[in-house]
């Protein structure tokens, strides 16, 4: 046997939920921790390492006796907290922000209640790891990192044990369990542990270095059981005490990185396990990235509001949001490959959330709102005598608020849902207007709605006017041109010109024409059918899907609205039983195409993907990570992504329309951005989203009868959108086109009432463009306020941050994707300083 040593890991892997609900989950947490703590009582050396603070603070709850057990056992040294998150999550699909909470509120949770902190970051049952994950794992207090998916049989690595970097610099030393994380093998010995130490002689000898062995049964929990601590007794007692020695993750790492040896760097995500995950079950991953939003926002407006208006904000029902996020970010459940009732309670969770933001934004919206100082003149009481539904008396119009949650201005259409005249701003200067189509049909006459674009600052606010029966005088003439022609089936404003094929309902043509370049090499948003019986849920070792069934067709082209602000064309497609609408809007006055989707999908192990050939050659394909981006080959693989994926490359100008060109090569890109989906592949100059795909609920390559159910049956609705650029994804400011669609306007009609705000205020400014502030909130300890950014673009740059809400100004540097957290303390007289994602100093 070789002379390395093993490292002895005892631990349970627990899912909460997978084959099984959360109350099984539940009470399988606390027979392991009992079962744990047993093990402590009959083997003095026994250690045992578990991670997710979700699951103490179950049984802090429901069992309070063992937890002052385990206490005890934490100060012992014998029962050995890692992890640092809330649970295990999804490794790509969770935002930047969640990874941030997921450290913010687990650590501090363990530092309350155990006074340690996970140093080891551990996710052993993940299906992939993002590139951005060292440098949240670093600022979130852990150095190391323990993993098992992607398997060596499906990414190659030098060694098991390797430094981690990310973009920004940051490194981790990083673990792969070479067989299991539990008593499983391969080989399936008789016994579990004594097999699993002689298999892994092998990889400790290949590697040249001490290794950890794991064991316990997993999954369902259970951990170390008697047997296996006597197999352990028993390797000691043949091969020396010294080579098999019970400990912890903390104490290997600790150990090898004071043995001295070289480590490899590796400079990439960790890919591909379990591609299918990327894309399974719609309904919760549009949930979860709806309601990470929502949080963020309730969050922003919640923290604005107590500073400017005297609100009564409550952190703690912020946090219970965001613990029933993180929960449901669990890689079974995120990753789509649990039993079809998990996803009941997952809708039951989200909603949740999704109410307590719901509630919390408007509270804080409306304790701004009423606090702005909306009086006229002519006003001497509130008397509803001119309308039934609007206050306005006098034809004095009636204010309309409109909150912006990004950090930096924003130009966007607004919808109200009344039929108005008039459109005014703050200024009293006149905003054309479009009426448009409600969601409502009351009566004959009251079923539309008025539009009109707003320009709203940075995290603030813009008070706009509308006027129920009076015309105010008319628009500025927009310079700007927009055009719709049903009979042609196209629509043209100064940017594109966007046509269709009648008879198919694809794109047919998407052409820049400021830049004279065809976007596209052929048909666009055809509705590829792909078929995928040969996969479970997961599509274990699957790593392409373009095994195409056919397509969407049948296509009905009709012009659904023409204004002076947009238009859009609907465009119906079908399948089978299957349909397909998708509604392309174009702006006056805002670049870009939006497209909102409404599926009706009834297929079954089949999978639906949105192509777009991009008209570029010597493509690159970058797609967003949480807090970061990543150039990935352009192979056809399949691949997590969140808000945004580029393809970018070499196009010929017309030379008609850019002279100067010569009709030269130019660098040129499109960006297709998404609310709520987060799998894609570029094969070439071919950009795909995955839209849905319906395998069987948690189906591990089981027998197929009737009693399967299948996944994303019926309805569902998101939105994309389309940005063509010149340059690189940079240039197209595509990330915060990105928020943009994904993070929209919220407005308040309301009333006229004294008030001590004015009619427009802005929360932030920041100087460099590449910066984005993605969380502003009060800070956990209540001294001060805790605002995040995040360097988008790669690039470092020196950024000067300016925050009226608090008087506050500083500068900064920021690296290329770089995360910084401020801490401005209440007390002025203290300075603006950096901390950590669990708000301590670096």
């Amino acid at each position: 046997m070789s002379q390395m040593k093993f490292h002895m890991i005892g631990n349970a892997h627990l899912d909460p939920v997978w084959l099984w609900q959360w109350q099984e989950g539940y009470a399988e947490i606390k027979a392991t921790f009992r079962s744990a703590l047993d093990r402590m009582n009959e083997f003095p050396d026994f250690i045992f390492t578990c991670a997710g603070a979700a699951y103490y603070e179950w049984v802090e709850q429901n069992a309070p006796e063992m937890f002052e057990e385990i206490r005890a056992r934490v100060r012992e040294g014998r029962w050995v907290i890692v992890g640092g998150w809330w649970i295990q999550p999804d490794c790509n699909l969770p935002s930047g922000e969640s990874f941030a909470r997921h450290g913010l509120y687990s650590q501090r949770y363990f530092a309350e209640k155990f006074g340690v902190m996970a140093r080891v970051g551990y996710n052993v049952d993940s299906f992939g790891h993002s590139g951005i994950l060292p440098q949240i794992l670093k600022k979130s207090g852990m150095n190391a990192y323990v993993y098992m998916r992607p398997g060596e049989h499906e990414k190659h690595m030098e060694r098991s044990l390797f430094w981690w970097q990310s973009q920004d610099g940051s490194k981790v030393l990083t673990y792969r369990i070479p067989i299991s994380y539990g008593n499983w093998s391969v080989k399936n010995q008789e016994d579990p542990v004594y097999g699993k130490a002689l298999e892994m002689t092998e990889a400790a000898a290949q590697d040249e270095q001490d290794m950890m062995l794991f064991y316990g049964v997993g999954n369902h929990g259970g951990g170390p059981t008697i047997a296996n601590l006597q197999s352990i007794g028993r390797l000691r007692e043949e091969f020396g005490r010294e080579r098999f020695e019970p400990s912890s993750p903390n104490a290997y790492f600790e150990a090898m990185l004071g043995s001295g040896q070289h480590f490899p760097v590796f400079a990439d995500d960790l890919q591909h396990h379990a591609s299918g995950c990327y894309s399974t079950h719609s309904e919760s991953k549009a949930l979860n990235r709806r309601a990470e939003h929502r949080l963020l926002t309730a969050e922003k407006f919640g923290a604005v509001a107590q500073l400017i208006a005297g609100f009564n904000y409550s952190a703690e029902e912020i946090k219970r949001g965001w613990k029933n996020v993180m929960f449901n970010q669990f890689h079974d459940i995120m990753g789509g490959c649990s039993v079809q009732e998990a996803f009941d309670d997952a809708r039951e969770s989200y909603g949740e959330s999704l109410n307590i933001a719901a509630v919390s934004l408007n509270a804080a919206l409306q304790r701004i709102s009423w606090s702005i100082d909306t009086m006229k003149d002519e006003i001497a009481s509130l008397s509803k005598d001119s309308d039934w539904v609007l206050w306005e008396q006098n034809d004095a119009g009636i204010p309309v608020v409109v909150f912006n949650p990004l950090s930096w201005e924003v130009e966007t259409l607004v919808q109200v849902n009344k039929q108005v005249t008039s459109v005014t701003d703050d200024t009293s200067a006149v905003v054309e207007c479009q009426i448009v189509r409600g969601s409502r049909t009351n009566g004959s006459d009251d079923k539309y709605d008025t539009a009109f674009m707003a320009r709203i600052p940075a995290m603030g606010y813009r008070v706009y006017w509308i006027y129920k029966q009076r015309e105010v005088g008319a628009a500025a003439v927009s310079e700007r041109m927009l055009h719709a022609d049903a009979e042609s089936a196209a629509l043209e404003n100064d940017w594109y010109r966007l046509e269709f094929e009648p008879h198919t309902g694809y794109v047919s043509r998407l052409y820049d024409k400021v830049n004279g370049i065809e976007v596209l090499s052929g048909k666009g948003a055809v509705p590829v059918v792909i078929d995928e019986h040969h996969c479970d849920t997961w599509a274990h070792g699957v790593f392409e899907f373009r095994n195409e069934l056919g397509a969407f067709a049948d296509g009905q082209v009709r012009l659904l609205e023409s204004g002076p602000l947009r238009a859009v064309m609907r465009v119906t497609n079908r399948y089978n039983q299957s349909v397909l609408r998708q509604d392309f809007i174009l702006y006056r006055d805002k670049p870009g195409i939006e497209v909102k989707v409404k599926l009706d999908w009834h297929e079954k192990h089949k999978m639906l993907k949105l192509s777009f050939p991009v008209g570029v050659a010597n493509p690159r394909a970058t797609y967003e990570i949480p807090y970061g981006y990543i150039e990935r080959p352009v192979n056809g693989e399949e691949e997590p992504g969140q808000q945004w994926l580029d393809v970018t490359g070499t196009a010929v100008a017309d030379a008609v329309v850019a002279p100067d060109s010569g009709s030269a090569q130019q660098l040129y890109g499109l960006a297709l951005l998404n609310d709520a989906k987060y799998s894609f592949d570029v094969k070439d100059n071919d950009l795909r989203m995955t839209v849905v795909r319906s395998p069987i609920y948690a189906d591990h390559y089981g027998e197929r009868d009737e009693y399967c159910e299948y996944m994303d049956q019926g309805l569902q609705q998101f939105r994309y959108a389309l940005v063509p650029h010149a340059g690189d994804w940079r240039d197209g400011n595509v990330p915060k086109r990105a928020y943009e669609l994904n993070v929209p306007p919220i407005h308040i009609v309301e009333t006229y009432h004294k008030g001590t705000l004015p009619q427009t205020a802005e929360g932030i400014r920041i100087s460099a463009s590449s910066v984005v502030a993605t969380a502003f909130k009060p800070s956990e300890d209540g001294d001060g306020y805790i605002l995040r950014c995040c360097e988008t673009s790669g690039v470092g740059c020196e950024a000067e941050i300016d925050l009226p809400l608090l008087d506050r100004k500083w500068s900064a540097r920021l690296g290329g994707s770089e995360i910084k957290t401020f801490f401005i303390p209440l007390d002025r007289e203290q300075p603006v300083r950096e901390v950590n994602l669990i708000e301590l100093p670096m």
